[in-house]
């Protein structure tokens, strides 16, 4: 990131000041006003506002605490250490971090050179970013999850040598902190591509520094957005190096559909996708996402959509 566009989030403000003085803790009360901590958007945002930045509070330990809003922290220099759910996370320069606003989090000191920009972010804001992604993904998930479910979700990406991600990134922040004109459709818009651009790098959430859990499953979900045409159980088995019983088990665990029904949703979604934006054939349609029967595949379609793929694309029925 140029440093013109952090330097001056780097500054030492009051609270710091306070914690350098001898306060040794953050201030509670500037995060809620409730006996239980769970930081308030109310307090975060200007009335009627969707987002805003804030850049994390060094030189002391942020107690444990959870959101009522989606976080999303931007590494800008140096390291943070977070405990997010009882796992340790190293965000690192350029590294994304994203939590719902059931998930736990706290926060090892920083020092002065750890500048982190934490996104406050109403869940309505994403609406630009879910229309623009045209297809189930694992980013709509964590979404739908961060508003109607009770897991505790994070997401964190090892994106700092992604050039698009960054400059999205770095665009997303000068906005905010400007204030341009059409800021809102414009700062959601780029959360869209940035989102976009996310999910050409689904590999790069699976980490080390990941629970072993979502590691794993972002490896399946990755597998079959790229391979969906000929994917298999027993390939997907021999790439994780497990038995194919055991990764059948782990799929269903984890949510709740067979690895047949999370592949037949990814290729009837590309069908629908290429229905609405191709003059290609439905027979080659059903062919480019991995169907060789097209009885069978019509019958699934009728069953998912309420209508046929010829229907659809004249739009006789709205989705």
């Amino acid at each position: 990131m140029r440093k013109e566009v952090w330097e001056g989030l780097a500054e030492i403000n009051d609270e710091e000041r306070a914690i350098q003085a001898g306060q040794n803790a953050v201030a509670k009360n500037l995060y809620t006003d409730e006996e239980e901590f769970v930081i308030d958007s109310a307090k975060m945002l200007a009335q009627g506002k969707l987002i805003a930045i804030r850049r994390h509070t060094r030189f002391a330990h942020f107690p444990c605490h959870r959101h009522n809003y989606i976080e999303m922290v931007y590494m800008c220099a140096g390291e943070t250490t977070h405990i997010i759910n009882g796992h340790t996370i190293t965000l690192r320069e350029g590294e994304l971090l994203c939590m719902n606003r059931h998930a736990a989090q706290e926060v090892l000191p920083a020092g002065l050179d750890d500048i982190a920009v934490n996104f406050i972010i109403i869940p309505r804001f994403f609406d630009v970013a879910f229309a623009m992604m045209p297809e189930r993904n694992f980013l709509k998930d964590f979404l739908v999850d961060a508003v109607t479910e009770s897991k505790t979700g994070f997401l964190h990406f090892k994106v700092a040598d992604v050039i698009p991600i960054q400059n999205l990134v770095e665009n997303l922040i000068w906005s905010i902190q400007n204030k341009q004109s059409n800021a809102h459709f414009i700062n959601q818009t780029t959360m869209g591509l940035l989102f976009m651009q996310i999910l050409n790098h689904t590999g790069r959430a699976a980490g080390a520094d990941a629970p072993y859990e979502d590691g794993v499953m972002f490896q399946i979900l990755h597998y079959i957005d790229e391979t969906y045409k000929t994917a298999g159980l027993a390939e997907l088995a021999v790439l994780l190096g497990k038995e194919p019983s055991w990764v059948s088990r782990f799929i269903k665990r984890q949510t709740g559909q067979s690895f047949t029904e999370l592949l037949q949703y990814k290729r009837l979604n590309q069908a629908v996708f290429r229905l609405k934006t191709s003059r290609m054939g439905v027979g080659e349609i059903i062919y480019e996402v991995g169907y060789e029967n097209a009885g069978h595949f019509h019958r699934i379609f009728k069953a998912a959509f309420g209508m046929t793929p010829r229907q659809m694309r004249a739009g006789e029925v709205l989705l």
